[in-house]
């Protein structure tokens, strides 16, 4: 019995940074939002409670209905093509020589701060001067268009910014699936005589679902947070053609002073990621594969 309260105690010992730091900054502050979605406060005067006031008023407000179209937008943008061409990345540098080197180019802009990375593209989507007009102008005589000004482009130039900044995280998860599929399928497909494109749609990709779903998963959280590369390079316009979920709570809580109101879109905002994760592991039993 003392060996088993020492084992218990040590147990609960090494687990309670881990314990202490979900309860801080993740399950308090959740209690807390949604009771503060629960009242009317500025910040200021003495809070009120109004119920579910705040969630009919996010319910029917056009800008919390804006911003949610576009955040699935974007989320539709990023998720699918990030992981393709993250998978695609991950296969090409699974075996090539200096791979350590490659895949530390392609690592570096997910260590980049986001608004550093931000700045620096919007010099390149700028559409008078940035280098990818330029490029556009020089090579192929095509005028760019205004990357962050029109409508129809700001939100598909967003993407291609996480995209491009996310795709190094995203393939050091696929290489470490990569490295867990047995050298054994392979072999006796090729003796088989399928080739390297059977090899990967029969293969690497079915035995890659497993990650492939995880990534899905961390992928669309993301894309329902995104916020700092919105607020540097499009401030939510133009005519809030790029302006998103978190965007909408920022405005409410630290503009409008507006916080019971920005709770409550906080938790409609929780609820819809937790709503697409609960899908997607569910209907992932139909298509995720394990090699066992």
């Amino acid at each position: 019995m003392n060996r088993k309260r020492s084992n218990t105690f040590w147990g609960y010992f090494f687990i309670a940074p881990q314990l202490i730091g979900l309860l801080s900054f993740s399950l308090i502050p959740l209690i807390t939002t949604f009771v503060l979605s629960t009242l009317d406060w500025d910040g200021f005067q003495p809070a009120t409670f109004i119920g579910f006031n705040n969630f009919s008023y996010a319910f029917h407000n056009p800008d919390f209905q804006k911003a949610l179209v576009n955040t699935l937008y974007y989320s539709l943008l990023t998720v699918p093509m990030g992981i393709f061409l993250a998978i695609l990345v991950a296969v090409a540098l699974n075996k090539v020589r200096y791979r350590v080197m490659y895949r530390l180019f392609f690592f570096m802009p997910v260590v980049t701060s986001s608004v550093a990375v931000a700045i620096v593209w919007m010099w390149l989507l700028n559409g008078d001067f940035g280098i990818i007009n330029f490029l556009l102008h020089s090579l192929f005589g095509i005028k760019g268009p205004q990357w962050l000004t029109n409508l129809d482009l700001v939100l598909p130039s967003l993407a291609i910014v996480s995209i491009w900044q996310k795709l190094g995280f995203n393939m050091i998860i696929f290489l470490a699936g990569l490295q867990g599929i047995s050298r054994d399928y392979y072999e006796a497909s090729m003796i088989d005589g399928a080739s390297r494109s059977q090899q990967f749609w029969k293969i690497t990709v079915p035995l890659l679902s497993p990650t492939t779903l995880f990534v899905t998963i961390i992928g669309i959280i993301d894309s329902f947070k995104i916020f700092d590369t919105a607020f540097v390079m499009t401030s939510g316009g133009p005519a809030k053609a790029s302006y998103t979920i978190v965007y909408h709570l920022y405005e409410l809580a630290f503009k409008n002073f507006q916080f019971g109101r920005s709770a409550a879109a906080a938790t409609m905002l929780f609820v819809i990621i937790l709503t697409f994760t609960i899908a997607q592991t569910y209907i992932s039993r139909k298509w995720v594969h394990y090699a066992d």
